[in-house]
């Protein structure tokens, strides 16, 4: 069992930035493919970043160059820097962590970006 706490959502302007993280506990962190998905009202949750146990990576093409993903196995956290937000940006961003065949879910943070 894994359990995921994210914060760092809120209301920024068009051009600003975020930092989101995701605090895992409950299981061996450092073992699980970690991502970062969002949803916008009335669409579909979509991955916007992963990362895996050894640190690779990949992005939507929308997020690439402006949101790197990165994990702290020492602190069992991982982290989403959101930079250059645009209004499409926002949503309910949630924190994954998959390890087949387990996959768990934290409860969301809300990112607005509004002028």
């Amino acid at each position: 069992q894994v359990q995921l706490v994210e914060s760092g959502g809120g209301l920024v302007q068009p051009g600003g930035s975020l930092r989101l993280s995701c605090a895992a506990s409950g299981s061996i962190f450092s073992i699980y493919l970690m991502g970062w998905y969002r949803q916008a009202p009335g669409k579909q949750r979509e991955l916007v970043a992963r990362i895996t146990s050894g640190g690779s990576t990949n992005y939507a093409d929308s997020v690439k160059g402006r949101f790197p993903i990165s994990r702290d196995n020492a602190k069992n956290t991982v982290y989403l820097q959101m930079n250059s937000l645009k209004p499409e940006d926002t949503a309910v961003y949630y924190c994954n962590a998959f390890k087949a065949p387990d996959g768990y879910w934290g409860q969301g943070t809300q990112v607005t970006v509004s002028s």
